[in-house]
């Protein structure tokens, strides 16, 4: 075998490897966690642990599947959080017994998110204002709003229906958990096999060649934040029945622990390339750290820390790699 040949031989299993890495790397990185935390805690992998996790993880998972929809569309979403806050504040004012069908607190919710999504849209694609500005305003308008919904109390004595709905289970399997799971496969098969799915893609990953070929791209800016508004918001009714309670500080941080998850399970901040399903192992990976370390009796502020540090080394990630391209 000739040096070249060797040289050649060499450059493509390092190439097979980083792409193995790339595609994989976040499934090894979370069954590694799980290993650690198991050889840690005797607790951690038992049956009751593990639909905790799921539990814990579905509310911020639904509102997460919704951020990686903006980041593939090559935007960002900083009201999650404000529109948690609002929608559950909103829907437990219709939630009290024998006043309402739990149709309707869930019908005011997704409304509220409705309207957040179309303010969003309509200024970041007709306005051509940067999202982030713009994400940033509505945010801070929206917290408010909550406050002034409720004049700063939370809104409890709540019907045992509109509890139940997210505090029930379906053989043994928490009502959450299966909410997440219907809302993954929706927006999976959505985002992969749907001629919207791949018009997404395609802004994200270049606006301008997407108008070129025919997409509407104002259209496709709109749809991905009022879906992003709609599952915060369906995120904020289901904290407000698990809860039992309207909380104008609800949701708090919910925008950084979604586009952490997003960009923790592969999708670039720039837009056009990830997967919802990467955003589901980013969101339990950061779950699985907040569960071992609370097992281990560690602080919640290092949880902070740790988060941040994982958010960081991501991008760097995301950074280099396409430098690398």
């Amino acid at each position: 075998m000739t040096v070249n040949a060797t040289i050649t031989s060499s450059a493509q299993a390092r190439a097979k490897f980083f792409a193995f890495l790339s595609k994989y790397g976040i499934y090894i990185v979370l069954l590694v966690l799980c290993g650690i935390m198991t050889c840690l805690s005797p607790y951690f992998l038992t049956s009751r642990n593990i639909l905790n996790i799921l539990n814990q993880v579905s509310i911020i998972g639904i509102v997460a599947i919704g951020a990686t929809v903006i980041l593939l569309g090559g935007g960002i979403d900083l009201t999650p959080g404000s529109v948690v806050a609002v929608a559950g504040v909103c829907a437990a004012h219709f939630g009290h017994p024998g006043e309402h069908s739990i149709l309707v607190p869930l019908g005011i919710a997704i409304l509220i998110g409705l309207a957040f999504g179309l303010v969003n849209g309509f200024i970041v694609a007709k306005g051509g204002v940067v999202p982030f500005i713009v994400t940033l305003g509505v945010m801070t308008a929206g917290r408010g709003t909550a406050l002034l919904a409720c004049d700063g109390y939370q809104v409890g004595n709540l019907s045992k229906e509109y509890i139940a709905v997210a505090s029930g289970r379906v053989m043994g399997i928490p009502n959450l958990v299966i909410y997440f799971a219907i809302v993954f496969a929706i927006f999976d098969f959505l985002m992969h096999f749907t001629r919207f799915g791949r018009h997404v893609y395609a802004v994200g990953g270049n606006e301008i060649a997407a108008h070129a070929s025919g997409v509407n791209v104002d259209r496709v800016k709109i749809c991905i934040y009022v879906i992003g508004a709609v599952l915060a918001s369906i995120g904020g009714f289901l904290l407000s029945s698990r809860t039992a309670v309207g909380s104008p500080i609800a949701g708090l941080g919910y925008e950084l622990d979604a586009i952490a998850s997003a960009v923790i399970g592969g999708t670039s901040t720039t837009g056009g390339v990830g997967r919802v399903s990467g955003t589901i192992i980013g969101a339990l990976i950061i779950q699985v750290i907040a569960n071992g370390l609370d097992m281990l009796g560690v602080q919640s502020y290092w949880q902070q820390i740790v988060k941040g540090a994982i958010i960081v080394l991501a991008v760097y990630l995301d950074v280099r790699s396409k430098r690398k391209r």
